[in-house]
């Protein structure tokens, strides 16, 4: 339970989303609850308006054993890291984080329920745990709240940026240097599926540059064989903020497609790559409770594990994989060419 005194005349939305550093989505799904309260009512609009001296409750939901899922996932996902208070999953390409209207599939969320872990409430049953996601395409590291304290403290972290991921993709096209994006992002206007840089969207910024780029040959990337590319390039991108499909919008805006991205553009001479080609391989926080740095790597994806094992330089793509060697690049980007 929080309880505040209002310092200022604001949205009960807008207040909340300040003073617990979680987001106004989150704050929504508190009032739907039932969880928070002005002078001992509880109110039901995000849009309520607060007075000078109001007294505000915030009484979250238990985190509870889920609901019985709507659908049964088959199969497991590996567990990186586990304490009382959260965990980091390696999340499989190709699986969906939490349930939606659209998706006809078992998620992550259903996964955490059939485990019977116990989870935060403060996004809804339906987002269970979830203190950020990764689109259905991306693979890697993926931090679960088990109570609503450390999602609380997770997601105040997420906004001010000491909570961070690093990607690494294979692309079609070499970047011509290191570089940071900042543009901002929205809806598709005409097509449902995508998003797309949109001024006075909402703000999205990115870094990238290239790891490793050569001609790989043919690369087997796909169940009938391989694919000719030529240049296949790794790179690293680092996020400072989180909009949906960052990282593929951000690249098709200069024409460079991970590989595998048909929905941004990739194209392929030969076979249909069955994955995008996005990894989320560094996950970085402060843990809630005991104050300790985590930094959580997530193994290389087969995909990326076979191309580089066939390589004659792969001991010297795998020193410049390595975390500390990644997170030393993006140490400061302020030298880089800076697109907006």
């Amino acid at each position: 339970m929080d309880n505040f005194t209002a310092d200022c005349v604001a949205r009960i939305d807008v207040f909340l989303s300040e003073n617990l550093g979680i987001s106004r989505n989150q704050i929504s799904n508190l009032i739907k609850s039932g969880s928070v309260f002005i002078n001992q009512k509880i109110i039901t609009k995000s849009s309520q308006k607060l007075n000078l001296g109001d007294e505000i409750c915030v009484n979250y939901p238990a985190p509870t054993h889920s609901d019985e899922a709507k659908f049964s996932f088959e199969g497991e996902i590996e567990i990186l890291y586990e304490d009382d208070d959260l965990l980091v999953l390696n999340k499989p390409a190709g699986v969906v984080v939490h349930p939606a209207p659209s998706v006809k599939e078992a998620t992550i969320v259903e996964w955490l329920r059939q485990k019977g872990f116990m989870l935060s409430t403060i996004n809804g049953q339906i987002r269970a745990g979830i203190v950020h996601r990764l689109d259905k395409g991306t693979s890697g590291a993926l931090v679960v709240a088990k109570n609503n304290a450390t999602h609380q403290a997770l997601s105040a972290q997420l906004s001010d940026k000491s909570m961070g991921r690093i990607y690494l993709a294979l692309t079609d096209l070499p970047l011509k240097e290191p570089c940071v994006i900042d543009r901002p992002i929205d809806r598709n206007p005409n097509n449902r599926l995508k998003k797309a840089i949109i001024p006075g969207g909402r703000e999205a910024k990115s870094a990238f540059y290239t790891i490793f780029s050569d001609d790989w040959g043919q690369a087997k990337f796909s169940q009938s064989g391989g694919d000719k590319f030529g240049k296949i390039n790794l790179i690293a991108a680092k996020l400072f903020t989180g909009r949906t499909h960052q990282i593929r919008v951000h690249l098709g805006s200069i024409n460079r497609h991970i590989i595998g991205d048909y929905l941004y553009g990739f194209k392929s001479e030969k076979d249909k790559i069955a994955r995008i080609l996005l990894h989320a391989y560094v996950l970085y926080f402060t843990h809630p409770r005991s104050g300790e740095r985590m930094q959580i790597t997530a193994p290389l994806p087969v995909e990326f594990e076979n191309l580089i094992q066939n390589h004659d330089k792969k001991d010297e793509i795998y020193e410049k994989i390595l975390p500390s060697s990644i997170l030393r690049e993006f140490s400061d980007t302020s030298g880089w060419l800076l697109l907006s």
